[in-house]
């Protein structure tokens, strides 16, 4: 246990930032699962309303993870890589790969 005050004070601190970015971390991932079920809708039936509806969850993911790698809630390659793989999921149902 701490026994000065300003040591008391970071402890209150550090328990204060780690709830708000466990809040923001869970907000960033409840994102990018919707992301991932518009998807998987609009593979199930393609359409272009299903279609706006990926680009509209992309576009809210992406900014949640800019600004949480902009707060320091997430490290700037773990946010670059978040996008990459939301983009690679959307790219791949959108354009399928036809051989």
């Amino acid at each position: 246990m701490a026994n000065n005050n300003s040591a008391k004070k970071r402890i209150q601190i550090a328990e204060r930032n780690r709830i708000q970015n466990r809040t923001y971390k869970s907000a960033m991932r409840t994102l990018m699962k919707r992301c991932f079920e518009a998807c998987g809708a609009y593979s199930e039936k393609p359409s272009e309303d299903a279609k706006k509806d990926i680009q509209n969850s992309m576009n809210d993911a992406f900014s949640k993870i800019d600004k949480a790698v902009k707060t320091g809630v997430l490290h700037r390659n773990t946010g670059a890589n978040q996008k990459s793989r939301l983009t690679s999921v959307v790219k791949k149902t959108i354009e399928p790969v036809v051989k």
